[in-house]
């Protein structure tokens, strides 16, 4: 079940990007980070309400359990984590095609692998490890066909943006397992609702005072801001992609390290939108790259069955 609810929330991560290319295209990026913190915000505050005033039931799945300052330190943390990553990814997607920074991501869940397996003690069997060999030589093709379209990524420092990103990414990754696990299993053992609905509230609040302090006093000299109907879909599709990844690791049993590279196909959704949508170039050249992203993905659903 972890499993195809890890490929639910692929796709759904799949139009995230799409609609987060859109929105920034010659767009400013805080007042859009700031705007999809805000309507994140405001789709989990009702659940935070009706769970305090008790209309939801405790044992519900979309119930927020409330937490003290001694828990929300944690969630806290998180948002920090998080928030740094989305700023680095959003300025690296505004610069570069879709059809380049949805394969990076790509990299991210082997980050996530080397730390589940030094973290938690996770172990991949064979197909499972083939489908990381096989993603790591795609994104080792990717690099090539990247140098066809002028983008050099030991000399572009959008790419280190988004490597970095993704460095982020991994590391919120292992730390939602840490959230996530009980007391007993060397977690925090938080409630997963609880955790979504306060990390984008605190987000919204941290990027609210980076506007007003670092984007409001020289808007006249940087990218102006437009708006997109494209900003508020950002968060729905985000909100829906993260439910569903979160749910996937309370299942027992679930991966951090399968359920992370699962989620990385959303590669193939950004690349057939970012052909169709955005008309980007070398597009025989990425298919290949392409393929293999989807035999690993192949690979590792085989694995986890």
């Amino acid at each position: 079940m972890w499993v195809i609810l890890a490929f639910l929330s692929a796709t759904l991560l799949g139009f995230y990007d799409v609609f987060k290319k859109h929105s920034l295209k010659e767009n400013a990026v805080i007042p859009v980070l700031l705007l999809n913190t805000l309507f994140s915000s405001l789709i989990f505050l009702p659940f935070i309400i009706l769970s305090h005033n008790s209309l939801i039931a405790a044992d519900s799945m979309f119930y927020c359990t409330e937490y003290d300052l001694q828990e929300q330190k944690y969630i806290i943390i998180k948002s920090f984590i998080v928030l740094s990553s989305w700023l680095l990814a959003y300025f690296g997607l505004k610069h570069l095609p879709l059809t380049i920074v949805g394969p990076i991501n790509a990299t991210r869940p082997v980050m996530v692998l080397i730390g589940a397996m030094v973290f938690f003690a996770e172990r991949l069997n064979i197909w499972q490890w083939l489908g990381v060999a096989v993603a790591l030589i795609g994104i080792e093709m990717l690099k090539n066909t990247s140098k066809k379209e002028g983008i050099n990524w030991r000399h572009n420092k959008w790419i280190y943006f988004v490597i970095l990103a993704n460095v982020l990414g991994a590391i919120s990754g292992l730390y939602d397992k840490y959230l996530m696990a009980s007391p007993d299993n060397g977690g925090v053992g938080l409630n997963k609702m609880a955790v979504q609905a306060w990390y984008n509230i605190y987000q919204f609040f941290m990027m609210a005072a980076m506007l007003m302090f670092l984007w409001w006093p020289y808007r006249k000299r940087t990218t102006p801001f437009k708006w997109h109907w494209s900003i508020p879909l950002i968060s729905i599709f985000l909100s829906a992609a993260d439910f569903v990844y979160f749910y996937a690791l309370g299942i027992d049993g679930a991966m951090i390290s399968v359920v992370s590279m699962v989620r990385r196909g959303s590669v193939i959704v950004s690349f057939l939108c970012g052909a169709m949508l955005f008309k980007e170039k070398n597009l025989k050249a990425k298919v290949i790259d392409l393929a293999l992203v989807l035999l690993s993905m192949l690979l590792l659903y085989i694995g986890s069955n």
